[in-house]
């Protein structure tokens, strides 16, 4: 084989490996997000694929933690601290030495991907190594910034928001989705020693973290319960605003069915008069699919003229 076959050979081992990241990504997404994997399917292939580099990235730091097993919680802080030696020299454009991350070390060379919030992903999943016990709304908030809200400032230079959302929509849409989860899951989150509901707000409302181990909803529980869901929904109404400012080629689509599938979660919470502890609310496919459509619907009413605003 000569020089030049042997380049030809080495670029296509090296597309090949390339491809084979990104597509593990991409069925990471699928099996640990449906919805999130759902909204994405409307982007152009390389932002679908940055997305799903992305995720990857992110599941895998939470999975360090939530499927740790017998490891003590000082060897997980270990594997997240080489994690995050990891990801800067990702960042800095050094080629990894693993396949897996192929796709990420692709995806931060072709999109400026902040640094900050990759790194603040990692410490705010520390967070969940101990029993979890939050004081008040402020910490709640920051760690739902962390883990989430700083996912939106990965997302948006993929997704192509001019500014990067510095102004915090993008951020708010994140923590809006966190505190979304953070309902969802109480059972879940229980059974890991986790009360993510800040304890003064569990006092002003005569609860304790007793109440939620009991796993029985109560009336007080109930409107408890009902406050959180509104706070959620204020922060999805605080991210309107960041809509407008992604560009029509999926990307407004996406970022939309996001929002709305998440705010259906609430809804499904709601039907179930906030019952968290009975079942797992989640929003069938088929809902997804009318959300989907109602999207689509108003982002073409959005592109086009009303025609009552047209001089007869």
């Amino acid at each position: 084989m000569s020089a030049g076959q042997r380049d030809v050979a080495g670029v296509g081992a090296r597309a090949a490996a390339l491809a084979r990241s990104y597509a593990r990504a991409e069925a990471v997404t699928a099996h640990w997000a449906r919805s999130f994997s759902f909204a994405s399917r409307f982007l152009p292939q390389p932002k679908r694929q940055a997305v799903f580099a992305l995720y990857d990235y992110c599941r895998h730091a939470d999975n360090l933690v939530d499927e740790r097993g017998a490891r003590s919680a000082a060897a997980v802080r270990g594997e997240l601290t080489r994690l995050a030696a990891l990801v800067r020299r990702l960042h800095a454009g050094e080629p990894p030495c693993e396949e897996r991350w192929l796709a990420l070390h692709d995806t931060l060379a072709r999109y400026p991907v902040p640094l900050a919030p990759l790194l603040a992903l990692l410490d705010g999943v520390a967070t969940d190594l101990e029993p979890v016990a939050m004081p008040d709304f402020p910490a709640l908030e920051r760690y739902c910034d962390q883990v989430a809200g700083g996912v939106g400032l990965m997302l948006a230079p993929v997704l192509g928001a001019p500014s990067g959302l510095d102004d915090g929509a993008g951020v708010k849409l994140g923590i809006a989705m966190q505190l979304t989860n953070i309902l969802r899951d109480v059972r879940e989150d229980l059974d890991q020693g986790r009360v993510y509901f800040p304890a003064d707000e569990l006092t002003a409302w005569g609860l304790s973290r007793a109440d939620l181990e009991r796993r029985t909803l109560t009336p007080r529980l109930r409107d408890f319960f009902e406050f959180q869901a509104g706070r959620a929904r204020e922060y999805f109404v605080a991210a309107e605003p960041a809509f407008a400012r992604f560009p029509d080629d999926g990307s407004r689509l996406t970022v939309r069915l996001m929002q709305r599938t998440y705010a259906g979660i609430l809804d499904q919470i709601e039907r179930l008069e906030f019952d968290v502890f009975r079942t797992r609310a989640y929003v069938p496919f088929t809902r997804k699919l009318v959300i989907l459509g109602r999207a689509i619907l108003g982002e073409g009413r959005r592109r086009t003229p009303l025609l009552d605003a047209t001089p007869a």
